[in-house]
C-alpha cells in the first residue's frame, strides 16, 4: 500500500467513524459498520488505528482541529461580553448542525461503561476550556467581574454546561427551551456591562 492510498484509507475511515458515530450511536459502531461506510477490509480498522475506540477518538480529534480553528476566529471578533454571547449562540448553532457535540456525547456517555475513554476524554476537553479561558480573560479580565468570577473557573463552568444543554438539545426537541436560555444570557449581557469595565491600574503615592 502507498503512503498516498494509506493516508486515503486513513482519512475515509476518520470521515466514515465520524458519520457512523453520528447516525448509529456509540452501540452502533464497529469496526464492520464503519468499513462498510468507508468502503474498505474491517481489517483495516485496526491497521491503521489499532482498534475502533482510538479509531473513534481520531475521528474527534479531525472534528476538534476543525472546529478549534473555525471558533477562535469567531471569538477573536468579541470586544465586549455582548459580543461574546453573540459569539457562543453563533457557535452553539454550528456545533448542532455540524454534529461535532453528538460526537463528543456519545464517547462521554461510552465512557461510563469504559473506563479507558475517561482520560482520553478529559484530555480533549482540556484545551477547549484553555480556549475559552483565554477569550474570557481577553474580554473581561482586569474586571469586577473576573475578580468575582475568575476566566478559569468561568472557563470550566462554561464548558460543563456547553456540555450538558448540548445533552439535553437531544432531549428538548424544537429546542425551545435551549435557546430561551441563550436569549436571556443576551439580555443579560449588557445589564452586567458595569462589571466588565476593567479597573484602572493604580499609581504609586508621588512622593
Amino acid at each position: 500500500m502507498s503512503k498516498q492510498s494509506s493516508a486515503e484509507t486513513r482519512e475515509r475511515l476518520i470521515e466514515a467513524a465520524a458519520q457512523t458515530l453520528r447516525t448509529e450511536g456509540y452501540a452502533g459502531t464497529s469496526a464492520r459498520t464503519i468499513a462498510k461506510a468507508a468502503g474498505c477490509n474491517s481489517a483495516l480498522v485496526f491497521y491503521h488505528f489499532g482498534g475502533v475506540d482510538p479509531l473513534l477518538l481520531a475521528a474527534l480529534d479531525h472534528s476538534s482541529a476543525e472546529r478549534m480553528a473555525a471558533h477562535r476566529e469567531a471569538a477573536a471578533k468579541a470586544r465586549t461580553l455582548e459580543e461574546l454571547v453573540e459569539a457562543a449562540i453563533t457557535i452553539y448553532r454550528t456545533d448542532l448542525e455540524g454534529g461535532h457535540i453528538t460526537l463528543f456525547t456519545e464517547l462521554v456517555g461510552a465512557s461510563i461503561a469504559r473506563p479507558e475513554l475517561r482520560q482520553e476524554i478529559v484530555a480533549r476537553a482540556e484545551p477547549w476550556i484553555e480556549f475559552v479561558e483565554q477569550t474570557l480573560d481577553r474580554v473581561i479580565g482586569g474586571s469586577p467581574l473576573a475578580m468575582l468570577m475568575p476566566p478559569r473557573d468561568l472557563a470550566y463552568a462554561a464548558v460543563t454546561f456547553y456540555l450538558g444543554v448540548n445533552l439535553f438539545t437531544h432531549l428538548d426537541a424544537d429546542r425551545t427551551r435551549t435557546e430561551a436560555l441563550f436569549g436571556l444570557a443576551a439580555r443579560v449581557a449588557p445589564r452586567a456591562r458595569l462589571l466588565t469595565l476593567k479597573l484602572p491600574l493604580r499609581r504609586g503615592k508621588e512622593s
